[in-house]
């Protein structure tokens, strides 16, 4: 039977525009991910690494009008949307390409003998070391900053890692651009293709997760498929890490007095944060939880205005867009939930943006108004309106494991009065990002960022923005009693390498 093949559609028609590739087979995919494993010893010099690094990111630099041009064919997100995405990506390869070089992610402790502990104290040299091949799931609605070249690729192979990615069929033509870009500039530094592979079609990406010579996985989607991949890896003779960011509902509280002080602006500030990227992102706010009061329909009211000036918009793909329909229609037709703005067709490719409202207190027990506590992927929101504190604490303990959790106070709630760190208590168990007065949309690519949570949210503790995404690739080993000789650079007291380290329980930098 001849391989299916891989088409690049148009989301504004719906229409094919080319075929790209076809989908991988089985013999593709393992041929796949043995070139990524022969691979792996042109990335053990860390300097290599980081020149690879930033080469990558010159490159994608170089080619940013092409690859701008392609992606917005796929996913209609806009060229200026794309241009930042595109600046994003490239700033993150150079970032993990600075801690490549500054060493500090290797955690290397060395401990001399001490007889004189109890118990003694024996010749301890700890470091990380890479994983081994990283397979990585492309995410729809990120082309760039979480796909080929995104950051679980770029933290695996800063990492030492190879990487085989499965493209996401959304943007298949730009999918193979990019993998051409890394390997453009993987080639300067003498690093084989093989570092970077790319497959295509469902049943390669579950291959994929099955191979055995894959160690570790990344992925960014839906529940359903990353629950499945993640059970998959879970299922192998050897289990791996799969760390996965499955879905997040974003929780938002706006406290009586943050209502009464700027409820207009609070209002307004939703409405951009819900329709960004057409409510398509990851950490759009997806539950409000707004006071029933006169502050609270002032805020309604901004919401409303600006909601109602909101552009229609184009999904990712025309599934989504029919899953998004399907979704918001039967969360509107729940006994005592209100649509102040109807989102829903806003034409026969466009979606047009809106929100629920419904009494928070049908939220505070099992049922079918659970629905209203599950995402829904696209430019809709749901505002629960409570009528006291009980009820907020009833609907906060009900909600699953977030990427986010924002929390809305007044000027002297933020300063200390009145409930602002109690609340910003109970938001912390809730998720791996906690706001106070802005909005989740926009996760900085910084050294201290976190962008992961409880499940199912995501699988595992990590993150898949920052620095520290690089732990997701890497796991410690310990020599005991080696001779000097025989140790690998990194652990040899002289420290040719300069690195950080602790040096019998000294900090060295």
């Amino acid at each position: 039977m001849a391989a299916a093949p891989v088409w690049s559609v148009d989301p504004r028609t719906g229409k094919q525009r080319e075929q790209v590739a076809v989908e991988a087979t089985a013999q593709e995919v393992d041929a796949a991910v043995r070139a990524a494993d022969e691979a792996r010893e042109a990335l053990t010099d860390r300097t290599v690494r980081a020149a690879f690094l930033r080469s990558a990111a010159d490159e994608l630099e170089a080619a940013r009008d092409r690859l701008v041009e392609a992606a917005d064919a796929e996913t209609a997100l806009g060229p200026v949307r794309l241009t930042g995405e595109l600046a994003r990506t490239c700033y993150q390869l150079r970032a993990f390409a600075r801690i490549v070089e500054e060493g500090d992610f290797l955690g290397v402790v060395v401990d001399h003998p001490d007889d004189t502990a109890t118990p003694p104290i024996p010749d301890l040299r700890r470091y990380k070391i890479p994983l081994g091949v990283v397979a990585v799931y492309s995410a729809s609605n990120f082309p760039f900053a979480f796909s080929v070249a995104g950051g679980d690729t770029a933290s695996a192979l800063a990492a030492g890692c190879p990487v085989v990615v499965k493209a996401h069929p959304d943007h298949p033509a730009l999918s193979e651009l990019v993998a051409k870009v890394i390997r453009r500039a993987a080639a300067k530094h003498r690093v084989p293709d093989g570092v970077l592979g790319l497959v295509h079609g469902f049943e390669a990406g579950i291959e994929l997760i099955r191979h055995p010579m894959v160690a570790a996985a990344g992925f960014t989607g839906s529940v359903r498929g990353g629950r499945a991949l993640f059970d998959e890896a879970a299922a192998r003779p050897v289990p791996i890490p799969f760390h996965g960011e499955l879905g997040s509902l974003n929780p938002v509280l706006v406290t009586e007095a943050a209502a009464a002080e700027r409820g207009e602006a609070i209002g307004a500030g939703l409405a951009g944060s819900m329709t960004l990227g057409v409510g398509q992102f990851c950490v759009k706010p997806g539950l409000v939880l707004a006071p029933a009061s006169a502050a609270g329909d002032a805020l309604l009211k901004s919401l409303t205005d600006a909601v109602s000036d909101t552009d229609p918009g184009v999904l990712l793909d025309h599934r989504m867009r029919d899953n998004f329909l399907a979704g918001v229609t039967e969360r509107a037709q729940l006994p005592d939930v209100e649509t102040p703005v109807t989102a829903g067709a806003g034409g026969e490719h466009t979606v047009s943006a809106g929100f629920l409202t419904v009494p928070a207190e049908r939220l505070t027990r099992e049922g079918a108004y659970d629905l209203l506590l599950e995402e829904c992927f696209g430019p809709v929101t749901v505002v629960a309106r409570y009528t006291d504190e009980a009820e907020v604490r009833a609907v906060l303990s009900r909600l699953p494991g977030n990427l986010t959790a924002t929390v809305h106070l007044s000027s002297e709630e933020a300063a200390g009065q009145g409930r602002g760190a109690e609340l910003l208590r109970e938001l912390t168990p809730l998720a791996g990002r906690v706001l106070v007065n802005g909005w989740p949309t926009g996760v900085a690519v910084a050294p201290a960022q976190h962008h992961g949570g409880p499940y199912p949210a995501t699988t595992s503790t990590s993150t898949s923005v920052g620095g520290t995404a690089i732990e997701r690739w890497l796991r410690p080993v310990v020599y005991q009693g080696a001779p000097e000789a025989l140790l690998p650079p990194e652990l040899k007291d002289d420290n040719p390498l300069g690195l950080p380290r602790r040096f019998n329980g000294r900090l060295e930098r």
